[in-house]
């Protein structure tokens, strides 16, 4: 029990270092050694608990998502208004972190292993997306709902990232203006 609280310190002191790593130096400053140095762990120790330095800078983006996850246990309960929130707070909220999964997803067009977590990622979130638009309106179709979560959430990483480069544009007045809810309006099918 004792060895298994350590392993768990320990991960958590890399993680709190990779987090004020990425905050304060960005996603190129981040070094195995820099990690290991602020964390206060041998690279031995790194690599019992994260494969790579990728691994530890994606399990921090994960945690920051995860914090503002409307329905982190997956019971279907989040609503369009929900998940749109929660991805304007990860964006507006948590921008260090933000800045850096836009970098890596960026880097996944050369890099085939990030290219492959990053559109898991993408992936799950279309289908909570997706999900979110049938139990809104059932009579939608699964494709129809597909591609009206892939259009929004284009529309909401092209907010983001005018959010993350601009501090004064309102991403959350914009991001409104994608949900039927607010627009009052039935919503068109996507031709």
């Amino acid at each position: 029990m004792a060895r298994y609280r350590v392993g768990l310190e320990t991960r958590e002191r890399i993680l709190s270092a990779t987090r004020r790593l990425l905050a304060e130096v960005g996603i190129e400053g981040v070094t195995l050694k820099a990690i290991t140095a602020h964390a206060r762990v041998g690279a031995g120790s790194f690599y019992n608990l994260f494969a790579s330095k990728d691994d530890a800078v994606f399990e921090v983006i994960r945690e920051a998502i995860e914090s503002v996850d409307p329905d982190p246990a997956g019971a279907g309960t989040d609503t369009l208004d929900d998940l749109v929130d929660a991805f304007v707070a990860f964006m507006t909220g948590s921008s260090p972190i933000a800045r850096i999964y836009l970098q890596l997803a960026g880097r996944g067009l050369t890099d085939p292993a990030i290219a492959s977590r990053v559109l898991r990622s993408h992936r799950r979130r279309v289908e909570r997306f997706a999900d979110a638009w049938q139990r809104e309106d059932p009579s939608m179709s699964e494709a129809e709902a597909i591609a009206r979560a892939e259009v929004m959430l284009g529309a909401l990483t092209g907010l983001g990232m005018t959010a993350l480069i601009d501090p004064s544009f309102d991403m959350r007045a914009h991001a409104n203006e994608l949900l039927p809810s607010h627009q009052g309006v039935a919503v068109p099918p996507l031709s």
